[in-house]
């Protein structure tokens, strides 16, 4: 009796974990479609309140708040990005209400990656930490690190200084 009931509690636990695989994989599309379709409220929903985005450039690091003031010209001028997902994979924690994942995307910057951790509110998986980074294939980095180093030099002096 309790071995078939502790196989049923894991065929159960199993199947909650793939449908909220699902689940979590149509929240992150239906966000990258709200940007993609400029659907501003669509888009800033998905994030939890206290959410975290981080962006390509090493100065963009903003709470949801910040994100939303700054992204608010491109959605009023129907100028926004379009990403869709390559590839993704999503883990869980125990408790089955905290998930992270990464993906690759296809952008206007070409493949990006982007990864982050949800949080399960209710029935939701809301978008806890997001972080945005541009993929340079190995043989381009000292190429790129050239194109950098300028600005981001600048960049480290001053951080350095903190």
């Amino acid at each position: 009796m309790k071995k078939t009931l502790l196989l049923l509690l894991f065929v159960v636990s199993l199947a909650n974990a793939q449908a909220d695989k699902i689940k979590i994989n149509q929240t992150l599309d239906a966000w990258h479609k709200a940007a993609g379709e400029v659907k501003y409220d669509a888009y800033f929903k998905t994030l939890a309140d206290d959410a975290i985005y981080i962006g390509t450039d090493a100065t963009e690091n903003w709470t949801k708040k910040e994100f939303a003031i700054w992204a608010k010209p491109y959605f009023d001028k129907g100028t926004t990005w379009n990403f869709k997902a390559l590839e993704r994979h999503i883990f869980f924690d125990k408790s089955g209400k905290i998930a992270w994942f990464d993906e690759l995307l296809d952008t206007q910057m070409k493949i990006c990656r982007g990864s982050g951790v949800l949080v399960k509110v209710g029935n939701e998986w809301k978008i806890q930490h997001y972080v945005l980074s541009m993929t340079i294939p190995n043989d381009e980095v000292d190429a790129i690190t050239k194109i950098k180093a300028p600005i981001e030099g600048a960049l480290i002096a001053k951080l350095q200084k903190k």
